[in-house]
């Protein structure tokens, strides 16, 4: 590793993380959905998360917060063992989420059974059904199949901010602007055990869908 790499390693995430914890001071960040989590939170039901890769960047600082007022759980996630996958890693842990290493994109059976004995285990996992590469809002069968051999409940998460950001990246990354509104929105688990996997993961994107129209009805409502 380069000493570039290594100071960009020391510096960007720590840097990242009190960004967006300045940035989420001045918003205000409305909860929608909780009753559809609260049970699995209160029973210690493990659950795996699904969210689109473009409305991650809040997440960690939500569940965050989510965990000091309303008994969420901290949640694992997976990034891979490439620089990037080390910067994302530092960047959720100071957040306090658990780090699976892996990438879905290569080796995806093992990363599918090391994020799967998280679950086994009692722990929540969160997914970004559409990443590391897209395309955009396409589920991939991986979170389906994680859902279907854990019998862990498959819960749609959304995050919507107005105004943002929207960079020309291919998921269409959003980023908040300061001073604005945000609502991080839960629904009901997504069924998948029984059921024909494309199904499923139909289910899955039309649910996602309708959570974040329902999240930026949330914030955009006078």
């Amino acid at each position: 590793m380069s000493a570039w790499d290594r100071l960009v390693l020391l510096c960007v995430p720590p840097l990242g993380a009190a960004l967006v914890r300045a940035l989420g001071r001045t918003m205000r960040i409305a909860v929608l959905g909780t009753e559809h989590v609260a049970p699995f939170w209160a029973s210690s039901r493990p659950v795996v998360y699904a969210v689109w890769h473009g409305q991650i960047l809040m997440i960690p600082l939500a569940n965050e917060r989510l965990r000091r007022t309303h008994g969420a759980r901290r949640v694992h996630v997976m990034t891979s063992r490439s620089r990037d996958g080390e910067l994302l890693a530092r960047f959720v842990r100071r957040f306090g989420f658990g780090i699976v290493r892996g990438s879905s994109s290569r080796g995806g059976a093992g990363a599918l059974r090391r994020l799967a004995r998280r679950i086994r285990a009692g722990l929540d996992v969160a997914v970004t059904p559409d990443g590391p590469r897209g395309p955009c809002a396409q589920a991939q069968p991986g979170v389906i199949a994680l859902a279907e051999m854990t019998g862990a409940p498959l819960v749609p998460v959304a995050f919507a901010a107005s105004p943002f950001w929207r960079l020309h990246s291919w998921d269409g990354f959003e980023i908040p602007r300061p001073f604005g509104r945000g609502a991080i929105a839960f629904g009901p688990s997504v069924p998948v055990q029984g059921l024909d996997r494309e199904i499923a993961r139909k289910d899955l994107e039309a649910a996602l869908e309708q959570l974040s129209d329902a999240a930026r009805g949330a914030v955009t409502r006078a």
